[in-house]
């Protein structure tokens, strides 16, 4: 039989590919724009024949049918372990859960404590080889197929071909299901214009990014503004080592300012798990040799991350209180984003030779009420921890960047301090004297 022969076989209407979820399943999708839409409404259409089917993805961008269909939660319960803003708000109306996760043990989790009954993921069409590649989320993507017991996947035309390093193909022998469909253009995410207290902050950074340095940039508007500095510097020969390529690197590349010539790792290749960003963006990867996606259980493995020299990792947070540590992923109790793989990025940056981790944050914000609150908080919160204060180094505000390495409690104190916004330093201190953390 041929793989043409074989994919024939196997296709299924998305109606009739749903019929394999049955109740008390546990359900995968795959992560951000590998969402598999046409399977999802028809799982949806399910609605009242199906009880207790559980779901798991993250960076959902929405909406997602079997959640708006079921307000009750009696026939779907969704999970994520990263959210995106659409899922932020699914977690505040109680219809989703977060699980905590750090994503260089991802996989590791799946193959070792988690039940895929049905793994459900949009890929690229079909090779003449038979494979189908997946594309945008390949960083998670085979390490969940191969522990489902049911492979459904959803041929979306307009996702990228992305060359990998490995993990990002599966064949057609593998598969349960396939179904087709028309799929609307790729979810944009454009960059938003910076604040003033973005510029400061990435005027601290560029200094310390030198030619040939490989770079990590986080989700959000720093590390786009970081993007655009280095685009319009003097620095050249960037490598790119990244959990998520977004279109920074993409103007970097245009700039002519990424070449990845000078990478100590994978030489001459743009390493990365996932993509989003732009349509310019996902016509830059496309069946592009200079750019690789892998799983991250490996391009997350700090070691591994620590292989390239120079390696400079960039990330953002909502707080550090005065002990440093750090709070990335919730605003007290409320979730909003996930672990995800800074701590990974931060212990690899920090360990490659010539490397340097970063943690960003502007030093105050405004609450809707117009009142401001420091980010540089005087004691722990109760909130949940992202990095330990033991994984705590380059801190920066648009007051300054302060190295926390191996600092006692109070030059840790006196260090933010230092960075924190000007109307709350007395505060900072009165708070570090009281718990005995001031000199």
């Amino acid at each position: 039989m041929s793989v043409y022969d074989e994919y024939r076989s196997k296709l299924r209407t998305p109606d009739e590919a749903v019929k394999l979820v049955k109740d008390g399943d546990w359900v995968d999708y795959n992560s951000n724009v590998s969402f598999p839409s046409l399977l999802d409404a028809a799982l949806a259409r399910r609605r009242d024949e199906l009880h207790g089917v559980k779901l798991r993805a993250n960076l959902m961008f929405g909406p997602l049918q079997v959640v708006e269909c079921d307000p009750t939660r009696e026939h779907f319960h969704y999970n994520s372990w990263h959210l995106s803003a659409y899922e932020r708000k699914l977690c505040d109306k109680g219809l989703c859960n977060f699980i905590p996760m750090v994503f260089r043990n991802l996989v590791w989790y799946y193959q070792n404590f988690l039940t895929v009954n049905v793994a459900m993921m949009s890929v690229t069409p079909m090779d003449k080889h038979g494979y189908f590649n997946l594309s945008c989320a390949t960083g998670v993507g085979l390490g969940i197929l191969k522990s489902a017991d049911i492979i459904i996947l959803e041929v979306n035309e307009r996702l990228p071909r992305v060359y990998g390093g490995f993990d990002e193909s599966i064949h057609i022998s593998e598969v349960d299901c396939v179904v087709e469909g028309e799929h609307p253009p790729l979810p944009q995410f454009p960059i938003l214009p910076p604040t003033p207290e973005d510029k400061a902050i990435a005027e601290l950074l560029i200094p310390h990014i030198q030619s040939g340095s490989t770079l990590q940039l986080g989700i959000g508007s720093m590390p786009n503004v970081v993007g655009a500095m280095l685009a319009e510097s003097d620095v050249k020969d960037l490598g790119m080592h990244t959990e998520l390529c977004g279109d920074a690197y993409y103007r970097l590349f245009q700039a002519g300012k990424l070449t990845n010539r000078r990478k100590s790792f994978q030489r001459g290749k743009g390493a990365t798990g996932m993509i989003f960003g732009s349509q310019e963006l996902y016509d830059w990867v496309d069946q592009n040799p200079g750019v690789i996606v892998e799983p991250l259980y490996f391009l997350n493995d700090p070691a591994v991350i620590a292989k390239n020299d120079n390696m400079i990792s960039i990330n953002n947070c909502i707080a550090v209180d005065l002990y440093g540590q750090t709070y990335a992923e919730t605003a007290g109790l409320r979730q909003i984003s996930g672990t995800g793989g800074q701590l990974d990025f931060l212990t690899g940056a920090a360990q490659s030779k010539g490397g340097k981790a970063f943690i960003c944050m502007t030093s105050s914000f405004v609450d809707k009420a117009g009142v401001r609150h420091s980010r540089i908080l005087p004691e722990p919160t109760g909130g949940i921890v992202t990095d330990p204060r033991t994984q705590a180094f380059w801190i920066v505000t648009e007051y300054g960047a302060v190295n926390l390495a191996g600092c006692s409690t109070w030059e840790r104190a006196q260090k933010l301090v230092s960075i924190a916004h000007p109307d709350f330093r007395e505060e900072l201190i009165h708070a570090a004297e009281k718990q005995k953390i001031w000199k």
